[in-house]
C-alpha cells in the first residue's frame, strides 16, 4: 500500500509498507521501519482519531534517532484502510471491540513476527484508550507505554452530561450510521489554522494539511452515532477509580494544559489511580502534543526518554 509523500513530509528512509486482514475481513493499512545500528527495540504508534501513517513520519524520525525501530498502521475507518461507511469522511466502528481487533491482527501479524523486542507504545487521543483498554484486557505485549491526551474523559462542556445518554437514545432509533447532531464531512485538521484546537505549531499544522490535500482519502469528517456511544461508554469505565488501579504495565500520561478536546483534568486523576504510572501536564500545549511547537515537543521527549530505556535485545 502506497504512502503519501510531499516536500515538506517525505517518507522516512527504509520503509517496508504493506496491507493486512483482520478475522474479520477488514483491510488495514501499515508501515514499518527498522531500527538503526544498536538497536534498542520497537516502538508502536497507535494513531488517535482522525490520524494516518503520514502525520507520524517526524515522529518516526524521532525515534529512530532514538535507536528504535517503528511500526504504526491506519485503525479502520481512517487513513487508507478500509472505511464501513459509503461516506467516507463518517468515523464509525459500532463498538471499540473492533479496534482490539485491529490491535491484535497488527501485533501477530506485522510486529511479533517481525520488528525487534523489547516492545514500546506510543498512543495519542483515541490510540491511547485503546492502548489502555488492551492492557486492562491483559494484553502484555508492551513493557512500557506512553500516551498523550489520551481520551480518557471529554473537556467539560454544556453537553457533556447529556451526551451519552443521548447518543445512547439516537442510536435506539436507528440513527448510528448518522454524524452526531452537528457533525460534518469535513476533514479534521482542514479548517483554518486560527481557532484550531489541535495545535499552536501553524509550520506542523499547514504540513499536515499539504498532506490532506495531496490525498484527499485520507481525511475524516465527525464521527458518527455509534463511535461516539462507544467511545463514551468506555470513558466511563475509565472513571471508576478501580479501572486504573487494576493496570500492572508501566504507563506515562502526557496531557496538554490547554487541550480542548479530551479532559486534562480527567487524565490526571486517572494517573494518580495508576499503580505504576506517572503522569505529567506540559503547560500551555494544546491537544496534539506531537505536533505543537518544538518547546512542547521537547519537554515529551525529555519524559519519554526518561520513562522508556530501551534494551538493546540480541
Amino acid at each position: 500500500m502506497k504512502l503519501v509523500s510531499i516536500p515538506a513530509n517525505p517518507v522516512p528512509d527504509n520503509v517496508v509498507t504493506g496491507g493486512i486482514k483482520t478475522p474479520d475481513g477488514t483491510n488495514l493499512r501499515f508501515a514499518r521501519w527498522d531500527p538503526p545500528p544498536g538497536r534498542k527495540g520497537t516502538v508502536v504508534v497507535l494513531q488517535g482519531r482522525a490520524e494516518y501513517i503520514e502525520k507520524y513520519f517526524e515522529t518516526v524520525r524521532d525515534l529512530r534517532a532514538r535507536g528504535f525501530a517503528v511500526a504504526t498502521f491506519d485503525w479502520r475507518g481512517q487513513g487508507l484502510s478500509d472505511r464501513a461507511l459509503s461516506d467516507r469522511r463518517k468515523g464509525h466502528v459500532r463498538n471499540f471491540s473492533e479496534y482490539a481487533t485491529d490491535l491484535d491482527a497488527f501485533m501477530a501479524q506485522v510486529v511479533l513476527p517481525d520488528c525487534p523486542p523489547p516492545f514500546f507504545a506510543l498512543g495519542h487521543s483515541m490510540g491511547g484508550a485503546i492502548g489502555i483498554r488492551a492492557c486492562h484486557e491483559g494484553r502484555r505485549w508492551f513493557e512500557r507505554m506512553v500516551f498523550t491526551s489520551p481520551m480518557i474523559g471529554l473537556r467539560p462542556g454544556p453537553m457533556t452530561r447529556v451526551a451519552g445518554p443521548l447518543a445512547r437514545t439516537l442510536r435506539m432509533f436507528g440513527t448510528g450510521s448518522a454524524y452526531i447532531p452537528t457533525g460534518h464531512a469535513q476533514a479534521t485538521g482542514s479548517e483554518d489554522f486560527l481557532g484550531n484546537v489541535l495545535t499552536s505549531d501553524p509550520v506542523r499544522f499547514a504540513r499536515n494539511l499539504a498532506v490532506l490535500e495531496e490525498e484527499p482519502d485520507l481525511g475524516l469528517g465527525s464521527p458518527s452515532i455509534a463511535w461516539a456511544d462507544a467511545a463514551l461508554r468506555l470513558m466511563k469505565r475509565f472513571a471508576v477509580p478501580s479501572y486504573a488501579g487494576q493496570l500492572r504495565q508501566p504507563i506515562l500520561l502526557v496531557a496538554a494544559g490547554q487541550d480542548e478536546v479530551v479532559s486534562t483534568p480527567a487524565i490526571e486523576q486517572f494517573g494518580l489511580n495508576l499503580l505504576a504510572g506517572r503522569h505529567l501536564i506540559l503547560a500551555g500545549a494544546r491537544h496534539e502534543i506531537l505536533q505543537e511547537q518544538d518547546h512542547y515537543r521537547s519537554q515529551f521527549w525529555a519524559a519519554f526518554d526518561a520513562f522508556v530505556p530501551g534494551t538493546p535485545r540480541y
